[in-house]
């Protein structure tokens, strides 16, 4: 005991002379865009609740009448008992929102992408992996024992000189690419991709965490045959998902350990996602909000136009990035500082997440102090 406090001792300060030591900070979340933090009231810029569905009432409600029906746990595993009725309808809407013949929900979008890519793929495979990809898909093409082979951020020249130099080496290939980067807020090419994919006949995988619900759905989105995502961004509550055909979904359920050891959803997890994806269908326009209050303050920096409802403003070191986020607070605004090793070194920044419930005045506000205070500094 006394070498393992010591390590851990040791490590954590390596960690805070670094700036990069993280700690939890209580945070109660209020309606919309508001949360209070450490006694303070802030307007939150740094929330993935791209909707505010988490507390739109039709959601709540469904959660609360799901948990007086069926209780407050799945009670089991799906495969053994807990696989409550609830699935049968999320999964249905998912996949048909995605356009494909099924799909198989999991706890969250880390066992997802940690279970689906090794039940595909094994040790005479090859996985191509965007160099910005999220940790999870990393995870999964780690544990999946396939060669990995990082391509250059959204460089289709970059993965196309590695598909050709690599693809007839082994069985079976799968691309790794978000379709929005949830720290750069930039998102894939994927047509571009997609006919890679074709030429070498290569399996792609997207995780669409941070664009689903809030970006319309492309034609080359679609013809994407392992379509993952998560509920817990713009779908307000918690788990994830994979849409394929109903021979890849079959195969997932059996294969991947993050699904068959893992007690499923509770009932209001997945009540809860079913009345956000109905609220979404049918208030397209509504959906739209995000991406534009980003663009807003993109517009008022003069930045390059948001592609999606995140926007990054690189600082630099993590402790100048820790600055900015406290200077940010003292203005009423929670806008976190991201650091290694989430994102490369030297390139810690202010990651910028938009809502639909954000007023213009106060993204124009927060534009005006990050204009006159911080873009000079980064």
């Amino acid at each position: 005991m006394e070498s393992l406090n010591r390590f851990a001792a040791e490590k954590l300060a390596s960690l805070s002379a670094r700036a990069l030591r993280r700690e939890l900070a209580t945070t109660d979340r209020a309606a919309l865009a508001h949360v209070s933090r450490d006694g303070r009231h802030l307007i939150s810029f740094s929330c993935n609740d791209y909707l505010n569905l988490s507390t739109q009432l039709d959601v709540v409600m469904a959660a609360m009448e799901a948990t007086n029906a069926h209780g407050v746990g799945a009670g089991g595993s799906r495969a053994v008992t807990g696989n409550h009725p609830l699935y049968t309808t999320l999964e249905s809407r998912l996949a048909a929102l995605k356009h494909t013949e099924a799909c198989v929900v999991f706890g969250s979008g880390y066992l997802a992408n940690s279970g689906i890519i090794p039940a595909l793929m094994g040790e005479r495979d090859v996985i191509f992996v965007d160099s910005l990809s999220h940790a999870c898909m990393w995870a999964g093409a780690k544990l999946s024992s396939a060669t990995i082979i990082i391509f250059d951020h959204n460089n289709m020249s970059s993965l196309g000189n590695l598909m050709a130099q690599h693809r007839h080496k082994y069985w079976n290939a799968m691309i790794l690419t978000e379709t929005v980067f949830s720290m750069d807020g930039d998102r894939a090419p994927l047509p571009e991709l997609t006919k890679l994919a074709k030429t070498y006949d290569a399996w792609t995988m997207t995780d669409d965490a941070h664009g689903f619900g809030v970006l319309p759905a492309t034609e080359a989105a679609r013809e994407i045959p392992l379509q993952m995502g998560t509920l817990s961004k713009a779908v307000g509550g918690y788990g994830g998902y994979l849409c394929a055909t109903a021979d890849v979904v079959a195969l997932v359920r059996n294969r991947a350990r993050s699904f068959v050891y893992t007690t499923g959803l509770p009932p209001a997890s997945v009540a809860a996602a079913i009345a956000a994806l109905d609220f979404m269908t049918e208030n397209p326009e509504y959906c739209a909000l995000p991406l534009a209050k980003a663009r807003r303050f993109t517009a008022a920096l003069r930045l390059p136009e948001a592609q999606s409802p995140i926007v990054p403003v690189i600082i630099g070191s993590a402790a100048a990035a820790m600055a900015a986020s406290e200077l940010l607070a003292e203005q009423g605004f929670l806008v976190s500082a991201i650091r290694p090793p989430t994102v490369q070194g030297g390139t810690a920044r202010l990651r910028f997440t938009f809502c639909a419930a954000h007023e213009d005045r106060d993204i124009d506000r927060l534009a005006d102090f990050v204009r006159r205070n911080l873009l000079v500094a980064a």
